[in-house]
């Protein structure tokens, strides 16, 4: 009897390593596209997407099915960031974001959920997300012409650079509306193979560092230096991945029919999420956040079991120690990229305007006006305050300022006064 229980649970635990791995796959086009994009190293994302995972689990007790990445909220300020003070000081600022969501958990703990909805309400938390998506959108444009993203030099010929960025956007585009079944979860991979296969006919794919770099190597970890710029300007913006947070939650309460916010608590999810941030950015990773492609591929298989997600993050930091796989990574042009962020940068921005709709809250009204307004012309404008030593501008004052203005503006007046 014992070992038809043994050979039982053996088949169970393959069963989970396997839609594991799954999970991984479905996860890792978004993964690997931020450190991509931001100038971080893909091995290290990887790396700190799985021990994130996991952290994440031990806060929640291991009852949420709910996998842990790279951030596209911080997209923006990474890059940013990385340009000024670089990676080790942009580190600081994004370990800093992650015990924002820390106090926040805390505060949720004390006062309750009310407080959060009550100082960082949609009109403030919708034209944020829109800012960090609009913000980017010259550089999407700049790699998909074939340039970097500041546009000062010309890496691949504009017309071959159009042809293969639109090449990557249109499968996004369709695997996203027609794709069936697990397809329908890796638009962003599926554009990133197909642009990738057409680039290699056209002669715009080296392999000479994937052939030098080893199979296994420790991947390159950064850690972070003090920089109190790099602070005030990144946490701010996450005011909105912590909303975002959320939604997130309940999403997967929706899916696995269980409510995640009561138990184990959003004050637990949420500290799980800020502790997994500080984590990646002590190694010099992006943020994390909990991916909803994955629960999207929980809710088609319906299976609701952690475990699985405790072997997507094994599998995550295995791969993390093979060199060829960030070399292989490296290898990615530039239009390929800009085609899948034409999108991605857009998708941002509705994110945003989709959560102000959802509010159903009368844009025209004066107060609402000023605050949407000017959180937009703010961040989008990089407009920019000074004081001594001290610097602030676009993402990070449009952030503030929105909380600052919501919080001190008079609210509309009822019709009996």
């Amino acid at each position: 009897m014992s070992g038809d229980i043994s050979s039982t649970e053996y088949q169970f635990r393959l069963r989970d390593a396997l839609i594991g791995a799954q999970m991984l796959f479905v996860a890792f086009g978004a993964l690997v596209l931020v450190p991509l994009l931001t100038g971080l190293n893909p091995n290290v994302a990887l790396f700190t997407a799985g021990a994130g995972t996991l952290v994440f689990q031990v806060i929640t007790k291991r009852k949420i099915p709910i996998f842990l990445a790279s951030s596209f909220a911080f997209i923006a300020p990474i890059i940013y960031g990385v340009q000024t003070w670089g990676i080790p000081s942009t580190m600081c600022g994004l370990a800093a974001a992650g015990l924002f969501y820390v106090i926040l958990s805390l505060l949720i703990r004390w006062r309750g959920t009310d407080i959060v909805v009550r100082v960082l309400p949609p009109v403030v938390t919708g034209p944020v997300i829109m800012v960090i998506g609009l913000i980017l959108a010259p550089v999407a444009v700049n790699m998909a012409m074939g340039k970097t993203g500041d546009g000062a030099a010309v890496l691949v010929p504009e017309n071959t650079a159009l042809l293969v960025s639109m090449v990557s956007l249109g499968t996004t585009i369709l695997v996203s509306l027609l794709g069936k079944g697990m397809l329908r979860l890796i638009p962003i991979l599926s554009g990133i193979i197909a642009g990738y296969l057409l680039c290699l006919p056209l002669g715009l794919v080296k392999f000479d560092a994937v052939l030098s770099a080893p199979w296994l190597a420790i991947p390159a970890f950064t850690f972070p230096e003090w920089n109190f710029q790099a602070v005030i300007f990144i946490v701010p913006v996450a005011i909105a991945p912590a909303i975002e947070h959320f939604g997130d939650v309940l999403a997967i309460s929706s899916v696995a029919g269980k409510n995640y916010l009561e138990d184990p608590g959003i004050h637990r999810t949420m500290m799980g999420d800020g502790l997994a941030t500080s984590l990646a950015s002590f190694l010099g990773g992006p943020p994390n956040t909990t991916y909803s492609e994955v629960t999207g591929a929980v809710a088609l298989i319906r299976i609701f079991n952690p475990a699985i997600m405790t072997w997507a993050a094994i599998f995550a930091i295995a791969l993390a120690f093979v060199g060829k796989m960030g070399a292989l990574l490296q290898t990615i042009p530039t239009p390929v990229m800009g085609g899948i962020m034409l999108l991605l940068f857009g998708t941002i921005m509705v994110v945003g305007l989709n959560s102000l709709v959802r509010a159903g809250q009368d844009l025209m009204e004066p107060r609402n006006m000023c605050i949407v307004s000017l959180i937009l012309v703010f961040g989008i404008g990089g407009m920019t305050f000074s004081a001594g030593g001290f610097s602030i501008k676009g993402i990070g004052l449009a952030g503030l300022l929105g909380v600052f203005l919501n919080l001190v503006l008079p609210r509309k007046r009822s019709v009996t006064e």
